[in-house]
């Protein structure tokens, strides 16, 4: 049965675009207030008016470079100043490059690492006492199938990524009996501004699924009675996923490098 988040207040970084608009329409859908966190003000300003107007919830706009350090308790301390308290937070904010590690840039590999790790990290951290004591909500960390092996060419967007479902899966145990959904959501290639920012199409491996279907694929894992740690999107992507656990590794990485080769 679909759970109603009617009551309760999700916050999503990443917001403006892609898997955070979307999810920020599905939980509206179902009842949640929104704070929508992400450097784009107009396309959020944009998104909460629509979703105001169109399912009566309240949404909350907070313009935020996520990529700083400390960033985590700043947004804490900026929403409890608006005396909102959060049920469900949505880590979606990140991005990846795609070249050979030796040639890309030092400061984007810096902030590749700032925002897809330690912003993920830290915000969690500030938030989860609270989402706990609440045990209404979720806790959703986007991560991705190239957590499953090494991407050559994408070397550090994957390890971000493995982190990211590492780390979920082992707060998803630690809180298991607090009545907390904890999933790490794993999508595939995605129709979303993405490959823009990774500047090739190359790097979309496999067969694209919109944001409709993986954000679907989230909240059915959320409504289910044992909520799974990790959760993959697309039956093709759950089977590669598979393989890419059973396979010796250096298989593994040659399938990967040649998947995302220019």
């Amino acid at each position: 049965m679909a759970m109603t988040y009617s009551g309760t207040t999700a916050l999503i970084t990443g917001a403006s675009s892609g898997l955070g608009a979307e999810f920020a329409q599905q939980f509206a859908s179902r009842g949640a207030n929104l704070v929508l966190v992400a450097r784009r003000a107009d396309r959020m300003e944009e998104l909460a008016k629509e979703l105001r107007s169109k399912h009566g919830v309240t949404v909350t706009v907070l313009p935020m470079d996520l990529g700083r350090p400390g960033v985590g308790q700043e947004l804490f301390e900026e929403v409890s100043r608006r005396g909102i308290t959060v049920d469900t937070l949505i880590n979606n904010a990140g991005f990846g490059t795609h070249s050979a590690f030796v040639e890309e840039v030092p400061d984007v590999i810096a902030s590749e690492i700032s925002l897809n790790v330690a912003a993920l990290v830290g915000i969690t951290r500030s938030f989860l006492p609270g989402m706990l004591t609440s045990g209404t909500g979720a806790l959703v960390n986007v991560a991705s199938t190239a957590a499953f092996q090494p991407i050559p060419g994408m070397a550090v967007y994957g390890a971000t990524k493995a982190f990211v479902l590492s780390f979920t899966e082992a707060v998803a145990h630690e809180t298991k009996d607090s009545g907390l959904n904890v999933l790490a959501l794993c999508p595939g290639a995605t129709r979303t501004e993405f490959f823009d920012v990774v500047g090739s199409q190359s790097a979309a491996a496999g067969r694209m699924q919109s944001s409709g279907q993986v954000v679907g694929t989230a909240l059915k894992a959320l409504d289910r009675k044992g909520t799974p740690g990790s959760v993959v999107s697309g039956w093709a992507n759950r089977i590669a996923a598979g393989f890419a656990q059973r396979l010796p590794r250096a298989v593994t990485v040659a399938i990967a490098a040649r998947a995302v080769q220019d």
